[in-house]
């Protein structure tokens, strides 16, 4: 689920705590990295969660219906197929999904009145009543409805809050955990290893850990190699954020042999048209070309394959 420039935002945020606290250590920036790549999965996790608690209302809702004294023709015809539809039950019974559940306790995490109100919330909606009254539906409509579910969540600004106070990286892991989320839904009913693609892979994961580990332990040698390139500039008058994106791409130059020096430059600017000011991603793009050409000519990177050094 995590790509490269997911990791390269990750390295760059414990990078400014690094700088900001004088007090923390590597150890603890790379455990603050650890957490944050952890919680992106979390995130996902919590979200799945999410949607299986409010399908689930919908028995609740089918029995207090059915247990009316006078139901009326609409609470007759009601089933709780929003909930025990095959696709939805494919998570509910997937044992590794319900075991990661379980085991990060989101039921003391999620505030069951919320649930509640989202559920009743929705099922005002046209298109809910709409699936709901049809007598047969086909695999398609409990696609469609589960998205249109997903989009109301993901819009909901008490859930966005909700979310938010549980997890700090929720704001910048937030288009990557929908669309990892909507992938989810389109490929149902769940494989018994769907999980895997969503998970961190060990590759991306150290390849945050070293990079992160370069450019922190050896911050003097690289600010050495880029402050020449700034001319009249003081480098104290930096952005940080600006810094700190320099000193991690010098560090791919240097010591990632596999990545292409284009990439790792492209990649950069455009973290810096996320993070940084308007102006960064044209100042950076101009401090790494220089600096990626003094290397080339001092022979300092050695990149493996044919074409990186393009």
């Amino acid at each position: 689920m995590l790509s490269r420039r997911n990791i390269r935002v990750k390295v760059m945020q414990a990078l400014y705590a690094l700088n900001r606290d004088e007090e923390l250590t590597i150890a603890q920036a790379l455990r603050a990295y650890e957490i944050s790549t952890e919680n992106s999965f979390v995130l996902y996790l919590f979200n799945i969660y999410t949607l299986l608690q409010i399908c689930r209302f919908a028995k609740v809702d089918a029995q207090k219906r059915h247990a009316k004294y006078l139901p009326s023709e609409e609470d007759l015809k009601f089933t709780d197929k929003f909930y025990t539809n095959a696709l939805i039950q494919s998570l509910v019974k997937h044992i590794q999904l319900q075991k990661k559940i379980k085991d990060l306790h989101f039921e003391t995490r999620m505030d069951q009145d919320l649930i509640r109100k989202m559920y009743k919330d929705f099922s005002n909606e046209e298109v809910y009543r709409a699936y709901i009254q049809k007598e047969v539906n086909a695999e398609e409509d409990h696609v469609d409805i589960l998205h249109e579910l997903y989009r109301f969540i993901r819009r909901s600004e008490v859930f966005n809050e909700m979310v938010e106070d549980l997890y700090a990286t929720w704001e910048d892991d937030k288009s990557l955990v929908v669309g990892a989320v909507k992938k989810t839904l389109k490929a149902l009913p769940a494989a018994s290893d769907f999980l895997e693609e969503y998970q961190v892979q060990s590759e991306t994961y150290q390849f945050g850990i070293q990079l992160l580990n370069r450019t922190a332990q050896d911050d003097t040698k690289i600010q050495e190699i880029f402050e020449p390139t700034l001319k009249n500039w003081d480098v104290e008058r930096l952005a940080l954020i600006d810094t700190i994106l320099i000193k991690m791409a010098i560090a791919e130059f240097l010591y990632f042999k596999s990545i292409p020096t284009k990439v790792t430059l492209n990649e950069y600017v455009e973290v810096s048209k996320q993070y940084s000011t308007a102006k960064s991603k044209d100042f950076i793009n101009g401090i790494l070309d220089k600096v990626m050409k003094q290397l080339q000519e001092d022979g300092l990177i050695k990149k493996e394959g044919r074409g990186l050094l393009d």
